[in-house]
């Protein structure tokens, strides 16, 4: 494969948002009178391709904002994961999301007759991304699954990472315009800003914008009437699961954490959980008397609006953390083998406390209640 291959003319960027192409040759039998019709305007097809997790599909938001900011008349798509689709379907800045169940093909294949059964769906899902005929692809995703989808595009300007950037290097021979992030990028979200580069658009302020339908504010705010919380009452969120169990602070720091929190004035402690993970939000809960508030099963939206209501989230390096700081929720990210530079809560109401020693057990309860009333004293609910 050429690696550095040139660009066809359909990448040829105009300020109108539109891509050229060939000049359109007049034959001498073309000339009639009176004025001439204006060529139909030709619409940009941009193909955003990152697949997962909830976390890195949510740092990945502003990539969305700025293009729609930038090219208001483009056709704007993101390939997901099937996982994460709810939280793009319907975005104001898309025009149209493309689900792929990469999980489920790993499943399948695993069947006697599964190998064949995922043939079919790759090759359905590779005609369907194909025949939308995009100009411009942009992998976010760094890895070999990411690039092949970025290769099924067809674009003739497939932008990613530089090997060195990418997770999987072998990524790089899926594109062909490649970006080496400014050493001023630390954190992912700027990170990903920087393929916007070779577009001529700069990485601007960044927006997230997280859409909450009033159907799911509405069952959240019906819960917390239920449960007793006013509307004064200081709502601290608590997330203790975790994607990974390195990734994961001891259960028993987090009730000391709870335990603290609940003597600041109105304040009251609502226990968030995902799948597999409710255990744990009854252990903090019934290893104290802080009458902590067990959430009921939610949905990504249902989600973002306690998030969206509450004065503080604390969690581990986790997605409903990121949904939060998307939010503008005052945030505590808890780090361990991951960097709080690079991963942490993004903007000016999330801080990013990083274990002294790489482990999640050797980050101090202490520590963490230290951040967290310094947030609960500067901040309030999200917007």
């Amino acid at each position: 494969m050429k690696m550095d291959s040139p660009i066809d003319s359909r990448a040829t960027w105009h300020d109108a948002g539109a891509i050229s192409g060939p000049p359109h040759q007049i034959e001498p039998e073309d000339v009639t009178e009176g004025p001439r019709p204006k060529p139909p305007q030709v619409t940009t097809k941009i193909a955003i391709v990152k697949l997962s997790s909830l976390g890195d599909v949510i740092h990945a938001i502003p990539v969305a904002r700025a293009l729609r900011r930038a090219r208001p008349g483009v056709h704007l798509t993101w390939i997901v994961e099937a996982r994460e689709y709810a939280l793009l379907k319907d975005h104001p800045d898309l025009d149209s999301v493309v689900p792929v169940d990469t999980r489920l093909w790993r499943r399948l294949i695993r069947r006697p007759s599964g190998v064949r059964e995922v043939l079919g769906k790759v090759g359905r899902l590779r005609g369907r991304i194909r025949g939308a005929r995009f100009d411009v692809a942009l992998d976010l995703q760094g890895l070999i699954k990411s690039g092949l989808l970025t290769a099924y595009t067809g674009a003739p300007l497939r932008i990613g990472f530089t090997a060195d950037h990418c997770r999987e290097g072998l990524n790089c021979l899926f594109t062909n315009r490649r970006v080496r992030p400014p050493a001023g990028a630390v954190h992912v979200v700027d990170q990903y800003l920087a393929l916007l580069g070779p577009l001529g658009i700069p990485p601007g302020p960044v927006e997230f914008h997280v859409p909450i339908p009033s159907h799911a504010a509405r069952r959240m705010d019906d819960f917390l009437g239920e449960q007793g919380v006013k509307s004064h009452d200081l709502l601290v969120a608590i997330n203790p699961g975790a994607g990974r169990a390195n990734k994961q602070w001891p259960v028993e720091h987090f009730s000391r954490l709870a335990e603290r929190l609940a003597q600041e004035p109105n304040v009251r402690i609502l226990l968030l959980w995902g799948p597999d993970e409710v255990h744990m939000a009854r252990r903090i809960r019934d290893g104290s008397n802080v009458g902590a508030l067990l959430a009921p099963p939610t949905d990504l939206h249902e989600l973002a609006a306690l998030l969206r209501r509450s004065a503080l989230m604390v969690a581990n390096d986790t997605g409903p953390l990121h949904l939060a700081a998307a939010l503008g929720t005052p945030t505590l990210g808890l780090f361990g083998p991951t960097r709080a530079a690079r991963n942490g809560p993004y903007g000016p109401r999330g801080r990013g406390l990083q274990s002294p020693d790489g482990t999640m057990a050797g980050l101090a309860p202490e520590a963490a209640v230290a951040v967290a009333l310094d947030l609960l004293a500067d901040g309030g609910p999200g917007r």
